[in-house]
């Protein structure tokens, strides 16, 4: 048999494998597009379609209860918003009561962070405890405060130490004695807002420490360098930057908040409790004016993206400093 003959005796017995077509399925692009529009979908249509139509409302005059299209004003509900001397009252009692239940409750939440951060017998529980009133609904927890607060059934009196109540302050009137005390109202939400988000900057400060190296931390305990020279050098350093976030978003939430005056004082006495969220509140479903309510809603938001250009610019600055050096 010569050397063809083995060649094409071996070309004829070689098994022949004949490939089975692919199946075509979805490409990894379409996959993600079938995961990610649905989501961009309801995003617009939930947020960015009313952001819209909300801009638009706040250039008309135009009432919800009126059969009547809106009508185009210009700039005139603005105009009308930044003159007037009530709105600027209004958002200097929302500016204080931002500053200081924002302030305490970042103070309160580092001290107590730094505390349940040491492992010690019943902290688990403890931690527990504390993040109870961040879970509990801003409406449950304003018309419990406000119960407590009463002169004649609440305990809060009984805790300092008024025994009769003839003679208790009434704290959400603004009352002590049968006379006027200036912003202790106020003063009675600031103290439950702060009762109900002193937890939330607890976890910002945790997730804080959790980004402070170990290394830093345990050459500090071996030098036994005083705590304040710890939280200033090493801990601040490291974990600024998500405090702030918490700052940012406990200011955000702060300056927009509209369901605890509303449910405890209902803006008053007066209206020393009266927020720029409580005003929108009025304007938009009291009085049906959608297109100066919607002019508020504006500003607010403005205000809400200054807050957070802030910060945007300070961890641009840091990135860019890492950057540099």
């Amino acid at each position: 048999m010569t050397v063809a003959d083995t060649t094409s005796t071996a070309k004829v017995s070689a098994p022949s494998y004949q490939t089975k077509p692919r199946r075509r399925g979805l490409s990894d692009k379409a996959i993600i597009s079938l995961f990610i529009w649905p989501t961009l979908i309801l995003l617009i249509a939930w947020n960015v379609f009313p952001l819209f139509y909300s801009l638009y409302l706040s250039f008309t005059n135009y009432s919800a209860i009126v059969p009547k299209a809106p009508v185009w004003v210009g700039f005139e509900n603005y105009k009308d918003i930044l003159t007037d001397p009530q709105l600027w009252r209004y958002f200097a009692t929302t500016g204080r009561y931002a500053l200081v239940s924002v302030g305490i409750e970042t103070l309160l939440g580092f001290g107590l962070a730094m505390l349940v951060r040491e492992k010690f017998r019943g902290s688990g529980l403890l931690t527990t405890l504390i993040l109870i009133p961040m879970m509990l609904s801003p409406v449950v927890v304003g018309l419990f405060w406000k119960l407590i607060y009463n002169p004649s059934f609440g305990f809060f009196n009984y805790l300092l130490g008024f025994t009769d109540p003839t003679r208790a302050p009434d704290m959400l009137a603004s009352r002590f004695a049968n006379q006027s005390v200036p912003n202790l109202a106020l003063l009675a939400v600031i103290f439950v807002d702060i009762w109900m988000w002193t937890p939330f900057m607890i976890l910002m400060t945790l997730a804080a420490l959790g980004s402070v190296p170990k290394a830093e931390l345990e050459a500090a305990e071996i030098d036994q360098i005083p705590w304040l020279k710890r939280i200033w050098y090493i801990i601040l350093p490291n974990g600024k930057f998500i405090l702030m976030l918490g700052i940012l978003l406990r200011t955000i939430d702060a300056f927009k908040t509209t369901d605890l005056p509303y449910l405890m004082t209902n803006g008053g006495p007066g209206n020393t409790t009266e927020f720029v969220g409580l005003s929108l509140y009025r304007t938009g479903f009291e009085a049906f004016q959608m297109g100066d309510a919607s002019a508020l809603a504006i500003i607010t938001l403005l205000i809400a993206i200054a807050f957070a250009s802030i910060y945007l610019y300070v961890l641009s600055y840091r990135e860019t400093r890492a950057q540099l050096k």
